[in-house]
């Protein structure tokens, strides 16, 4: 928003939110029932063809998003090294409304414009036209439209909404108020009427002219530079004929510079051009990718889970897995949704892949995806995959790898006890994340509780956790006699009870859960019982007269940057314990591996204690557990 908004500024549809795309749906349908029913001559394959045009358009502007963001999450080429919040991201959540004013005014158009109905698909005279009246009036107009609107007045009513992003991303280069909006349509349709009204317009140059604009202003903003050196070489007229990303940035970041549309021409000719055009050029594409000090390595869920990444949608990623998609959103993006999902678990499933960069204090951390779902957990070639990782990052003089969801189990490598035996010389410390978790699980446990009910799968994370508490006083009532024959055996004998009577054993308000739970159990938990889980996955929420607790997880510390996107399901800015594991493990230089079958059940409380030094926070609990 700008910061004194004025006429125009929010978009007509609004308040339909997701629904807004049905503005659409009746001259689609339309569009091609007259083209089914028409005669052969008074087919019109343009006003067909638009809708296309439109998805396509979407589809475009998202391989440039995914691009952008995994370019500059590897640092390579990057030009601003600034942070994207979750404020920008909100913000720019809204690019598509522009896609879908283009398209409304397009059918208008198509019905009431000379010359543009059933047109044909190429002419050559009618492209050349589009393209010479873009070069001329439209960079002409544009560059003193924009330079008026920074004049303080429309500045501060308008185009201040597209500055609040001094770090840019493709789609930023869309987000304006609907009134700005309204201009660059007016504008860039000068092109297109013309060449309508002259007789000459063709569906090609309609589609390339819209593709080469889109193209243009994602290149412009997507912080990574990539235009080849030799070009400018070879050409060196160039220079002012065709902008580089790393131009527009300085627009951004500078403000009063560099306003040209595509051709920085105008900004040489009335001398707005930035003195550190060329430099930044120059140093942006000299940049090297920069080598992680954390890497937690992770993989996806559910098919869904695809959303979560930070490659895909940003609106998707910002909010909890589970909590953010309405059900006719996904269900009618199923197709896709499985089309990306294969590609990801065959075509990319034999390497992994950074897809997020954080910061903290002095680190930089880097997730890397391991591209398979959950239900390939038992998958043979998992091992080598993550053996491959950690090998490469030991190279690169990665200090820390933290191993999250299933890629740290018993049954695939031991908690990564694998890996260390099978390479005794590493140099990078892995981190399983059980200690961060048990302790957070341990220290979750509403204060003064006297007893809780254990049901669950017995990991590893379960043992500490019972070991814990049952050296602090703390009562464990164990459902299953199969879990509490084995922590007998594990040692951890003490306050350990194996319940013989439902009435006893249900009786407390407090619930350690895992993998395992079962729904009679669940529904047998006395009402206001609080369910803490202690696995990497949460239980499913069967009682609305009970409290649920997040899945081992703390609140990322203030100075933490970069942080646009969610975990899987925790919520804005946490971040789960396995992954926080690796971070501590960092911060405090520790030498040793923390992985592997046996857990130092003494070390968790120096574990939570430095989490807290370093300005990790616990999660809230229900104010009734308090």
């Amino acid at each position: 928003m700008a910061s004194r908004p004025g006429f125009l500024t929010e978009w007509p549809w609004s308040p339909l939110g997701g629904f807004k795309y049905l503005l659409v749906a009746p001259f689609a349908l339309a569009s091609m029932h007259s083209y089914i029913t028409a005669e052969e001559e008074e087919k019109d394959l343009g006003r067909m063809l638009i809708v296309a045009l439109m998805l396509w358009r979407m589809v475009h502007c998202q391989i440039w998003i995914s691009v952008s963001r995994q370019k500059t999450a590897k640092g390579r080429n990057k030009i601003v090294d600034k942070p994207i919040e979750f404020e920008q991201v909100d913000r720019e959540r809204s690019w598509d409304d522009q896609i879908i004013f283009n398209t409304l005014l397009m059918y208008l158009l198509n019905n009431k414009l000379p010359g543009s109905s059933r047109l044909p698909l190429w002419r050559l005279d009618g492209a050349i036209l589009i393209a010479l009246l873009h070069a001329g009036p439209v960079e002409f107009l544009y560059y003193w439209f924009h330079r008026a609107l920074h004049h303080h007045f429309l500045y501060s009513r308008y185009h201040s909404h597209h500055h609040s992003s001094i770090v840019t991303e493709p789609i930023t280069s869309v987000v304006h108020p609907f009134a700005e909006h309204i201009a660059y349509t007016l504008l860039f349709s000068i092109p297109i009427v013309t060449a309508s009204l002259c007789g000459i317009l063709s569906i090609v140059s309609v589609i390339a002219y819209l593709t080469y604009i889109d193209f243009m202003n994602n290149y412009g903003h997507c912080n990574f530079e990539c235009f080849p050196k030799r070009l400018f070489h070879l050409f060196p007229p160039l220079k002012f004929l065709c902008y580089t990303s790393s131009f527009h940035s300085l627009h951004h970041t500078q403000f009063r510079t560099n306003y040209s549309l595509f051709m920085p021409i105008y900004d040489y000719i009335y001398k707005t051009a930035d003195k550190c055009s060329d430099s930044l050029y120059e140093n942006s594409l000299e940049r090297e990718e920069e080598s992680p000090d954390v890497i937690h390595l992770t993989h996806l869920t559910t098919l869904d889970s695809i959303y979560q990444m930070r490659l895909g949608f940003p609106s998707f990623s910002s909010h909890p897995l589970w909590s953010r998609s309405p059900w006719y959103l996904t269900y009618s993006m199923w197709p896709f949704t499985l089309l990306v999902s294969f590609v990801l678990s065959s075509a990319l499933s034999s390497c992994t892949f950074v897809f997020e960069r954080n910061r903290l204090r002095n680190l930089t951390l880097h997730s890397h995806l391991l591209p398979k779902f959950g239900f390939h957990r038992h998958h043979k070639s998992i091992n080598d995959i993550i053996e491959v990782s950690i090998i490469e990052a030991d190279e690169k003089g990665v200090k820390v790898m933290s191993l999250g969801l299933m890629n740290t189990t018993e049954e695939l490598n031991g908690y990564g006890e694998l890996y260390v035996q099978k390479h005794p010389k590493l140099k990078i410390r892995l981190v399983d994340g059980t200690s961060m978790a048990a302790a957070v699980v341990v220290n979750s446990i509403p204060e003064g509780t006297k007893e809780v009910v254990f049901r669950g799968n017995l990991t590893k994370v379960a043992s500490a956790v019972v070991f814990s508490l049952s050296q602090k006083g703390v009562k464990v009532v164990m459902l299953h006699e199969e879990e509490y024959n084995k922590l007998i055996k594990s040692g951890a004998d003490k306050n350990l009870v194996l319940s013989t009577s439902n009435n006893n054993c249900y009786s407390s308000t407090v619930w350690l859960v895992g993998d395992g739970l079962g729904k009679e159990e669940q529904m047998k938990a006395k009402e206001g019982t609080l369910f803490i889980p202690f696995s990497q996955f949460p239980p499913e929420k069967l009682r609305k007269d009970c409290f649920y607790h997040s899945t081992p997880a703390m609140l990322v510390p203030k100075s933490a940057q970069n942080i646009d996107s969610c975990e899987n399901w925790l919520g804005r800015r946490v971040m789960s314990a396995w992954r926080i594991g690796g971070i501590v493990h960092a911060l405090e230089g520790w030498e040793e591996h923390d992985c592997g079958n046996t857990c130092n059940f003494f070390r968790l409380h120096a574990i939570w204690e430095a989490a807290l030094r370093h300005e990790f926070q616990p999660l809230l609990l229900p104010p009734s557990h308090l």
